[in-house]
């Protein structure tokens, strides 16, 4: 055989075991949807996502899992307005200030629609978690707000009973950590540097329209879940 003709074997075979691996990720991300849509009547007893990504969290964490599944999964809801992603969604680069010292940390955010990244950015702040998944204990970043049981604006269109026992929040329903309400995976997360804030900053959709969105009053803003999250993540 010539040299010629082994490289373009080589060549080829390469290209079919690519094209494979694709392949295989791709349909694991539809099952891992398609398990999501399977348990919907079990996350949502009552169909009423709004605002619910804190129940996919927690039905994800009760799954017997490896981390990376953890990490797939949590690719498939929006945290903030509830609704499942396609699978073939592409996140939203982003930071948010850490709930410890207002550090900015920098992360992707899988989000259904633009408004949502806004509204993470504003209200939400991410904390450091630790998990023994199936393949051993992991550290990561998730998103968090304050509990919201307490306020007496507690929107209308989500269902508390999901979230709260009474003023306190439900640890069989949804996880808390440090007594804020986990929403949330913030993916590939780390320390930003000015590189990536500027990034984020001089960005058309997390830089220009979120520093729109954010000024506008609360009765002003729609899109996305309009006021529904705000309301709830929002300081009393």
């Amino acid at each position: 055989m010539s040299f010629l003709k082994k490289i373009k074997n080589f060549l080829l075979f390469i290209l079919l075991v690519t094209f494979s691996l694709s392949q295989h990720t791709q349909a694991s991300q539809f099952n891992y949807y398609a398990d999501l849509v399977s348990d919907w009547s079990k996350i949502f007893p009552d169909q009423n996502r709004n605002a619910a990504g804190p129940k996919f969290f927690k039905h994800i964490l009760s799954k017997k899992i490896s981390y990376q599944d953890f990490l797939e999964y949590n690719k498939l809801y929006c945290a903030v307005s509830g609704s499942l992603i396609d699978p073939n969604n592409k996140p939203e680069f982003v930071y948010l200030k850490s709930v410890e010292n207002n550090e900015k940390i920098c992360g992707f955010y899988h989000r259904c629609c633009i408004p949502c990244s806004c509204d993470l950015m504003k209200y939400s702040k991410v904390k450091k978690m630790k998990y023994t998944f199936t393949d051993g204990k992991k550290e990561f970043f998730v998103l968090t707000i304050k509990n919201p049981c307490g306020k007496d604006d507690f929107p209308i269109e989500v269902n508390k009973n999901y979230f709260c026992n009474g003023a306190k929040l439900d640890h069989k329903q949804v996880y808390v950590l440090d007594d804020r309400l986990v929403i949330g995976l913030f993916h590939n997360a780390g320390k930003c540097n000015e590189q990536s804030i500027a990034s984020i900053e001089n960005h058309e959709v997390t830089g220009q329209y979120c520093a729109l969105r954010n000024k506008a009053p609360i009765e002003e803003v729609k899109g996305g879940m309009g006021d529904v999250f705000i309301r709830l993540a929002k300081d009393n």
